[in-house]
């Protein structure tokens, strides 16, 4: 009675299949798992959607029609044109926020933070906002300033612009912000200024950073108002220089991505070194899946019948080492089968059986062939020996070979 198999040939094709594709979406979803990550976790960065998000200011720019790209990797090459963001968490130092800035090269906003919140359980990328930083200020804030003011109560106030690069006297309205965040300290040229002086847009004395001091005049809650949208686009349009990108980073937000080598083996060139891997793995698995020939049939662990008893006793006399004087046994054999096959009596000797040898076209004597078998030394000389030993037979038997 045959055995039923476990499963049909088409299952178990199936369950590789599945198998081999689950690994493969594995194994190229962990290095682009940061590129896939959304990030509206309720940061305040360009993915969330959060009151303290900058997601509306990224869409609005898109809008007007500009280049927007969030950067999650070192900026490669310098960039002179364009406008980075850069909008540090509050655990984010002066080590951390420069040498972004220094990757760019060109134009760079820094927005500082400003409220510590919490995620709202009702509503996922959702925040409450629970309180300004409290002083003293942490290292977040005064990474670049020596410190900010913060003052008491709700109020809409007018931006003035007080030098380059914007015309002196411009003016930018905004909407009403809770505990107006400035300046107050530190070598920084001071750019934008509420109606009481205070700065809230400073640049650095030696390069293309600027600094803004409250994140509300552009985060999605400050953006509500129409007066603060406009005003947040028009100075962006001005910071920004020649067409270049706006480009938002988020990798001080946590949401970076690193190199690693299992991306390279997707990225080009190696792209293609990892196809060839999967297309000689694939013909490799097809193979194994596939039989070719009958199926082979499971041997015995003892052979029986004269070949097996043959093979063990060559296996042994080859052992041994004794191959090469096996040559004298062998003409007798030879000498007594050929006798048997002619139906010649016993009592015949070497000549007479040489000169029935000779009229049916042997060329050689039995003597010399029993004396190139004895005095054979090697498996080689063994070999030639039986081999004339055994035309001569065929020769005066007229068996065929």
């Amino acid at each position: 009675m045959s055995e039923r198999p476990v499963m049909s040939r088409a299952t178990a094709l199936a369950v590789v299949l599945v198998g081999v594709f689950a690994f493969a979406a594995f194994a190229v979803l962990i290095p682009y798992e940061p590129d896939l990550r959304q990030g509206d976790n309720g940061g305040a960065h360009a993915l969330s959607r959060s009151a303290v998000g900058f997601a509306g200011l990224a869409k609005g720019l898109r809008l007007a029609g500009d280049v927007v790209t969030i950067n999650r990797a070192p900026l490669r090459g310098n960039h002179p044109s364009g406008l980075l963001i850069i909008t540090p968490g509050v655990s984010a130092d002066r080590n951390e926020v420069l040498p972004l800035a220094n990757e760019f090269g060109g134009p760079t906003l820094v927005i500082l933070p400003k409220w510590l919140t919490a995620p709202d359980p009702r509503h996922i990328g959702w925040v409450r906002r629970m309180a300004p930083v409290t002083d003293p200020v942490p290292t977040g804030q005064s990474f670049l300033v020596a410190n900010v003011r913060r003052h008491s109560g709700t109020a809409s106030t007018v931006l003035t612009a007080s030098g380059a690069p914007f015309s002196s006297g411009e003016t930018f309205p905004t909407g009403a912000i809770n505990r107006l965040q400035t300046f107050h300290g530190g070598s920084w040229l001071p750019v934008l200024t509420d109606q009481a002086g205070n700065p809230i847009l400073v640049k650095d004395t030696q390069r293309e950073l600027y600094v803004l001091s409250d994140p509300d005049l552009m985060n999605n809650q400050g953006l509500r108002d129409g007066r603060a949208f406009a005003s947040a686009m028009e100075i962006l349009g001005v910071l920004r220089s020649g067409d270049g990108p706006v480009i938002f980073d988020v990798r001080l937000n946590g949401l970076g991505r690193e190199r690693s080598v299992l991306r390279l083996l997707f990225d080009p060139p190696f792209v293609a070194v990892t196809l060839c891997l999967a297309a000689a793995a694939t013909l490799a698995g097809w193979q194994a899946f596939c039989r070719f020939g009958p199926a082979r049939r499971p041997e015995r662990a003892l052979a029986l019948g004269k070949a097996a008893l043959i093979d063990n006793s060559a296996a042994m006399i080859r052992m041994a080492g004794r191959e090469a004087r096996m040559g004298g046994p062998y003409a007798d054999l030879t000498a007594e089968l050929a006798a048997k096959a002619t139906g010649a009596p016993n009592e015949l000797t070497d000549e007479d059986l040489d000169r029935m040898a000779s009229q049916r076209g042997a060329s050689e004597r039995l003597a010399d062939l029993r004396n190139a078998a004895r005095d054979a030394r090697s498996l080689p000389e063994m070999l030639s020996a039986a081999g004339r030993l055994r035309r001569w037979r065929l020769a005066l038997t007229g068996e065929d070979a």
